[in-house]
């Protein structure tokens, strides 16, 4: 649709507010083909969202302190209305909602492949153990993972989903939701941020 604004006409989009998403990788980040990336793309294409998807510090060899950090700044001047987290960038949120640093309440909230809490991983330890907020600083948040990632139970999942509050979406054999478990795109999250 045009209207016109001093003789010009213009696309009414032009005015539009977007609505602000922030898309948090995990261990080893989520490139291209990752569900992530595809998001990211999709999201803007659709022209209604201002997406940031940032590269989180030493994603390789992370460091709590230093995500932490760079989640910070992405709030306090970016101010994300909705976040995606996958795998690692679970527990990161966990961790600085803990810290009562979130100061305002996202509108969507979705967090996919969290991290069990017996994780071992060496390069991970500075995000072990971890406790389940009480608050996810959210309006609506939903989780998803799978019946066969490994790097949680089943069990744990739905204990976490009802600590939480929080609807719980388990897929068949999808191990962790990423590109290795045969996920490029994950339509359903992006159907669930635009509805």
């Amino acid at each position: 649709m045009q209207i016109e604004v001093e003789g010009k006409k213009l696309e009414q989009t032009s005015f539009m507010i977007k609505k602000r998403v922030l898309i948090l990788h995990g261990w080893g980040g989520s490139s291209f083909p990752h569900w992530q990336a595809h998001l990211e793309k999709d999201l803007l294409n659709n022209g209604a969202y201002e997406v940031h998807f940032p590269s989180l510090p030493n994603k390789d060899n992370p460091s709590l302190d230093e995500w932490l950090l760079a989640l910070d700044f992405e709030i306090n001047t970016f101010r994300p209305e909705i976040i995606i987290c996958h795998s690692l960038a679970n527990i990161l949120w966990f961790h600085y909602v803990n810290m009562k640093k979130m100061r305002y309440s996202l509108e969507k909230l979705m967090l996919v492949s969290p991290v069990g809490k017996n994780c071992k991983i060496e390069e991970l330890k500075s995000f072990f153990s971890y406790t389940l907020p009480s608050d996810l600083k959210s309006n609506l948040s939903i989780m998803a993972s799978s019946d066969n990632d490994p790097y949680i139970s089943v069990d744990e999942l739905y204990a976490m989903s009802n600590t939480l509050e929080i609807g719980l979406k388990v897929l068949e054999n999808a191990g962790h939701i990423n590109t290795q478990s045969g996920y490029g795109k994950l339509n359903c999250a992006y159907d669930w941020i635009v509805s």
